[in-house]
């Protein structure tokens, strides 16, 4: 049967989702463990990559077994033998057709910046900003974003089948104490397209770019990469939309 896997992590410790061969990856754990319980290769597929330092709260990944097991008791058993900071949420049967990437529909994310000098205590679980910024200036430049446009100056993606063209639905800033949130929903997000996105928007609000600065490199026809990134600290995968 095939199962559907979602999990969450925190990605400091590890070189991205994907399995490499000479860097730790989350893939690479959950795989060595599954493998142990069922006694059999397991490889898993995620809806997605995460880059390295990024984090989630709700990535989703496939995998098949051959025999009948108790999902609840499979997940007990792989949480126990889990590196601490990897944590399967849950396992749900599906159909056979399923597929974790080709399935979803869209994504959620959530990039989070701390304003202010630096916290020990969430290190490496937000970015830190210790700049002034102009907050209304940063929600005005994000919402440029919004709708479906010709991403290639936000992706380092040198390929892409749709000609970089991408759907975001909705996008929703909030502030809550010293930390501001960025959530960011659509169709598809890719390498390293979020924090491309942030990075850009935070120069305007600091007035090193100005808002012209996004329609300048926003569904255009020669390609021009922005060079503003955003930290991988703060950027969250929050849910996979089937």
């Amino acid at each position: 049967m095939k199962i559907l896997a979602k999990v969450k992590y925190l990605g400091t410790s590890y070189n991205g989702w994907q399995k490499q061969s000479d860097a730790p990856s989350v893939q690479e754990n959950i795989e060595k463990v599954l493998s142990q319980i069922l006694d059999k290769e397991t490889v898993i597929y995620g809806s997605g990559r995460t880059d390295s330092g990024v984090h989630a709260l709700g990535q989703t990944f496939h995998f098949e077994v051959f025999k009948d097991i108790d999902l609840e008791r499979l997940r007990y058993s792989a949480n126990m033998l889990l590196p601490s900071d990897i944590h399967i949420i849950s396992f749900k049967e599906v159909e056979q057709d399923f597929h974790a990437r080709f399935s979803a529909n869209g994504k959620h994310y959530q990039y989070r910046f701390y304003v202010g000098e630096s916290d020990p205590f969430l290190n490496g679980r937000v970015a830190f900003y210790p700049y002034p910024f102009d907050y209304d200036l940063l929600v005005e430049a994000l919402n440029l974003f919004k709708g479906k446009h010709n991403f290639k100056d936000f992706t380092s993606k040198e390929e892409d089948e749709d000609n970089f063209v991408r759907t975001i639905s909705n996008i929703k800033v909030s502030k809550e104490d010293n930390v501001v949130y960025i959530d960011l929903v659509g169709d598809g997000f890719m390498r390293y397209m979020i924090r491309d996105i942030v990075g850009t928007c935070l120069a305007i609000s600091n007035g090193k770019e100005d808002i012209s600065f996004i329609k300048n490199h926003l569904d255009v026809n020669d390609r021009n990469i922005v060079s503003y990134k955003a930290k991988a600290d703060g950027l969250y995968l929050i849910d996979v939309i089937y």
